[in-house]
């Protein structure tokens, strides 16, 4: 009797902690995440005041943004584009970096059309991914062709796979639950997410 107290007080105890570990370490990591990065923020210039430099860097970024399509700044901005892409291993790390932070958050982003993709014609396993390019003609691939990132679960990295287009079903949905549903392993729910006929 005893021992079956005993053996339910540990399952209770045991599942109990493993809720409050659910429930603790992804605030926990958040902030500890956010913190660290607003601490290297913080001394990324000069000033020793907790959150000025953050503060700064913020107001010089937005600056940038709202004047560096202006008459006035575009010439100097064209100027270093063209410097970068004259160094060989400098070019390709801007270029991949600048492509990379448009295709999240520029003009013109590249991961808004999330895919179904069947992997082969004998199995029916599917892997989602977005498609970011749909015309391979410029590197010699003809049409029938797409160009699909895989993005990794619980990961900031992917696979860029060209596939052919009719292996690939067009999901409609908000492009960020696509991601944050195979960024999480799938055990985020979908909301709003519906194959296109």
């Amino acid at each position: 009797m005893n021992n079956n107290y005993f053996k339910r007080l540990i399952s209770k105890f045991a599942r109990y902690f493993i809720q409050g570990a659910i429930l603790v370490i992804p605030i926990t990591l958040t902030i500890y995440i956010v913190y660290n990065a607003i601490s290297f923020i913080d001394h990324l210039l000069p000033v020793h005041y907790p959150g000025l430099n953050l503060i700064i860097i913020i107001t010089t970024i937005t600056l940038l943004g709202a004047f560096g399509s202006t008459i006035i700044l575009q010439p100097f901005i064209n100027y270093f584009e063209r410097m970068m892409e004259r160094a060989p291993l400098v070019k390709v790390i801007y270029t991949s970096l600048k492509d990379l932070l448009s295709a999240f958050v520029g003009k013109e982003k590249k991961f808004n059309q999330p895919v179904l993709v069947k992997i082969n014609s004998t199995d029916e396993i599917m892997r989602l991914g977005f498609i970011t390019q749909e015309d391979l003609t410029f590197i010699g691939i003809e049409n029938k062709y797409v160009a699909i990132y895989f993005p990794h679960s619980y990961n900031f990295s992917g696979n860029l796979l060209v596939v052919p287009v009719k292996n690939v079903i067009k999901i409609s949905g908000p492009s960020a639950e696509v991601m944050k549903f195979i960024v999480s392993g799938g055990v985020t729910d979908l909301e709003n997410i519906k194959i296109k006929s």
